[in-house]
């Protein structure tokens, strides 16, 4: 059992750290440190029902049912390319970008952000329930010390991406250094956005 959470801890470290859209926003989040604990609780929560579901075995429908995925990446891209041009427009504007003054969103508007970051990306089910669902599989009986390891890993990444961005802040105190950050993230979003529209999945 311990191997197995082990294994899952290594597994699930490796298939979230790459910085996509969902680290990003919970990055700048963390910058602003606005609605945080929010915002690391729905990521989190998130990937513990959608590894938990991989290891039931929810992965074999989400193989068999390739039209729901194709409706979520489409919607993907649509919010992905919105929110990389919303990026472009924040760098634009010359006032309220120092990490003091930058603007707050309202935590309902937070909150909706984060859950379409995490399940408006088709990326998500594969890593989540069909990849880490077949994984723990080949553990048998230990497979749910595998799911824990999965859980324990997501926690402990976002949240030291969502409260260690704080110390981030002091380079970001300019409005350039914003104006840059914001731009980076503009790119990043719609780059995905045209990944997932150009090249599906694959």
């Amino acid at each position: 059992m311990i191997n197995a959470s082990l294994a899952g801890l290594l597994t699930g470290l490796s298939l979230i750290i790459a910085i996509g859209s969902q680290n990003a926003y919970v990055l700048r989040q963390g910058i602003l440190r606005s609605h945080v604990f929010a915002v690391v609780a729905v990521c989190a929560i998130s990937d513990l029902l959608l590894i938990c579901a991989g290891v039931a075995g929810m992965g074999a429908v989400v193989e068999s049912a390739g039209w729901a995925v194709e409706v979520l990446r489409w919607f993907g891209v649509v919010f992905l390319g919105w929110y990389g041009i919303g990026s472009f427009r924040r760098a634009l504007r010359p006032s309220g970008m120092d990490a003091a003054e930058a603007p707050r969103e309202t935590l309902p508007r937070v909150i909706a952000k984060a859950a379409a970051f995490t399940w408006l990306n088709p990326h998500v089910y594969i890593d989540t329930l069909v990849l880490h669902g077949s994984i723990a599989a080949t553990y048998g009986s230990a497979r749910w010390g595998f799911a824990v390891g999965g859980c324990v890993a997501s926690i402990v990444w976002f949240a030291g991406l969502g409260y260690g961005a704080r110390f981030l802040a002091p380079l970001l105190a300019s409005r350039r250094a914003w104006q840059v950050l914001d731009t980076l993230i503009g790119c990043m979003m719609l780059a995905i956005a045209g990944g997932l529209a150009v090249g599906g999945l694959g």
